[in-house]
């Protein structure tokens, strides 16, 4: 009998009772195919690999993390509870040591749902990950914690619930913002003041193959994470930078996504998007778990696979390696780009208008962060949406200081009640949500 080398947990949920709708690209057949080829294949039967089945989230641990307008259950159905609950179940597996790796292979996916949530975008409604992270922090009291996001699209909605999180290093490798959605992920984006450096972007040109990915991996993503030093590093294992998906331009293959998983050396993958159903998402999931447990992967190849159609051209690689040089350039300046952003004019300020493609909602937020050398910051957003009465959101950091806790309750006290029609706060130093109807 195979003996995994790294005793790997895995958790299956296809969400049979949700899709938005039938057809579209993001529904269960993206996991019933993967399941069968794990059972084909054998690996629950590999001595070291267990299968987990998830258990819901609590609203407290949504409310660890997201401010959902007018509640979880507004933007919530049972399935959304399951997949982030599966995550969690992998979370706790991995912490508790009964496995050394843990992959959460469930849908619907999480990373573009931001900290505060009018409803569904990019197919996400709640961060599955961030609440996840932000539960481990609670009942393990990890600190530091890594996240590398290699789904094809950039992870706007992690980056934006740890823009001002200097103990959460965000990283993200993805096609090139000016060629997909969300039309984000720039290296200009490195997070807000207080955390300046700790969100770091990769934005890879179409068609990029193993060839740069792994060299995204071995030139870049490693040294950051080997300087940063986290307890914890998180995979967002989103499979749409595949050769064969129908709604992106790369050309990653399931033996290179084998591979970046073994260089990676992530602790627990969350599965996001990835979309070619029947030609990817078997092999690339079957590669990623061979890769976690430590198992070889040399005979994992796609029927349809020829490498030298897939290869990128010499343009491409050029643009990558120059790409790493900026890339550690900031990584590495970030004491000085710190000191740069805090004396820019209203460095405390951030205004951004946030689409839900979903769902067809337009927000606006405007946020103010309290500048701060011993925390994360409190921090205060004002959002309105087309649909609904603007809410008033107040975050205080679990490390806040105690002028942070000050100012954030100050916020929330001082707020006057005929403005918003929801004023929430939530005080992770307390692990406390808060919010207040207009009366």
């Amino acid at each position: 009998m195979l003996q995994a080398k790294k005793k790997t947990g895995l958790v299956f949920f296809p969400a049979f009772d949700w899709a938005i709708s039938p057809t579209h690209p993001e529904r269960e057949e993206r996991l019933l195919y993967t399941q069968d080829q794990v059972f084909e294949e054998g690996l629950l039967d590999i001595d070291g690999i267990y299968e987990y089945k998830p258990d819901l989230v609590t609203i407290n641990d949504v409310q660890r993390v997201h401010f959902c307008v007018p509640d979880p259950w507004a933007v919530m159905t049972e399935s959304h509870f399951i997949s982030a609950g599966g995550a969690k179940t992998i979370g706790m597996a991995v912490m508790d040591g009964t496995v050394e790796r843990g992959f959460a292979i469930v849908r619907p996916p999480g990373h573009h749902a931001c900290r505060i949530v009018h409803g569904c975008r990019g197919f996400c409604n709640v961060n599955i990950e961030a609440i996840m992270i932000e539960y481990i922090r609670r009942a393990y009291g990890v600190k530091r914690i890594a996240i590398v996001d290699t789904d094809c699209h950039h992870g706007d909605g992690s980056q934006d619930i740890y823009w001002h999180d200097p103990n959460t290093l965000f990283i993200s490798l993805h096609q090139d913002g000016r060629t997909l959605y969300p039309g984000s992920g720039f290296l200009k984006e490195r997070g807000g003041p207080n955390a300046v450096g700790t969100t770091v972007n990769i934005p890879l040109p179409p068609n990029t193959s193993d060839e740069g990915f792994l060299y995204a991996i071995r030139e870049m993503v490693l040294p950051i994470l080997d300087e940063f030093k986290p307890e914890l590093i998180i995979n967002s294992a989103g499979q749409d930078n595949h050769y064969s998906d129908p709604i992106t331009n790369m050309n990653l293959s399931a033996r290179g996504y084998a591979e970046l998983t073994t260089l990676l050396k992530a602790d627990i993958a969350v599965l996001e998007g990835g979309y070619a159903i029947e030609g990817a998402l078997p092999y690339v999931n079957t590669g990623i778990i061979l890769a976690m447990a430590g198992l070889d992967y040399d005979h994992l190849s796609e029927p349809d696979y020829d490498p030298a159609a897939y290869r990128q051209s010499r343009e491409t690689t050029e643009y990558i390696h120059q790409l790493g040089e900026r890339v550690l350039e900031q990584w590495h300046n970030r004491e000085a780009l710190t000191r740069s952003v805090r004396s820019m004019d209203n460095p405390d300020q951030r205004t951004r208008n946030i689409y839900y493609d979903t769902d067809n909602i337009q927000e606006q937020q405007h946020e103010t962060i309290r500048i701060c050398d011993d925390c994360g910051g409190a921090l205060r957003i004002e959002s309105s949406a087309n649909r609904g009465q603007p809410i008033l959101a107040v975050h205080i950091p679990v490390d806040a200081c105690a002028a942070c806790q000050e100012q954030g309750h100050r916020w929330f006290d001082t707020a006057r009640r005929d403005q918003f029609a929801n004023i929430y706060l939530q005080d992770r130093t307390t692990d406390r949500y808060t919010s207040a109807n207009k009366k």
